[in-house]
């Protein structure tokens, strides 16, 4: 009997066993289960991370590429018309001495009408965005802003280093010096 009864206790324990082991097993798969969906919920959560990165970096880069684009392109208007200006330098230049010529004349109706033309003409080009560089005989001569022809001796000793004469006018468009003056330095 006691061994019926320690047969059917062990069978008991041997069947408990087995439940507690098929327990640990359903339990360690459910933890694994868990384990693999939080892992692949955390490979989602790495990748959508990446991918806000990446959004970010983009758009980042495309504001960066719009205002670079929007720049230029303020730029590029503001010296379209470079090339047509530097063009009309010397014309503008020979129309100044025509009317270093002209204003010695007699005719007064030839030179108010000249007048009014040069002016006309200069003040297009003051309106499209030329400007005279400003220099004069006296003036301290500076390489950024002019470009010296020749030397001389200085008539005085206080044009040493200094502007004695403007040879030919320069022209700036904007902050840009589109012709340097031509000017000669007293030595």
């Amino acid at each position: 009997m006691f061994k019926k009864i320690f047969k059917n206790m062990s069978q008991e324990n041997t069947e408990n066993i087995e439940k507690d082991n098929l327990m640990d097993d359903n339990v360690s798969e459910n933890q694994e289960t868990a384990q693999e969906e939080l892992s692949v919920e955390e490979q989602l959560q790495q990748e959508l991370a990446k991918e806000k990165d990446k959004f970010l970096r983009l758009f980042a880069e495309f504001e960066n590429y719009k205002k670079r684009t929007s720049k230029e392109r303020i730029d590029l208007f503001k010296t379209a018309n470079q090339e047509v200006l530097q063009a009309m330098l010397p014309v503008l230049d020979d129309f100044d001495r025509a009317w270093t010529q002209i204003s010695k004349s007699e005719d007064d109706a030839l030179v108010k009408g000249v007048e009014l033309i040069q002016e006309k003409l200069k003040s297009t080009l003051v309106a499209k965005g030329l400007e005279e560089v400003e220099l004069k005989a006296g003036d301290v001569f500076n390489a950024d802003f002019a470009e010296a022809i020749t030397q001389i001796p200085a008539p005085s000793d206080e044009l040493k280093g200094k502007i004695v004469d403007v040879i030919e006018k320069g022209y700036k468009l904007g902050d840009k010096i589109i012709r340097f003056p031509k000017v000669v330095i007293g030595q």
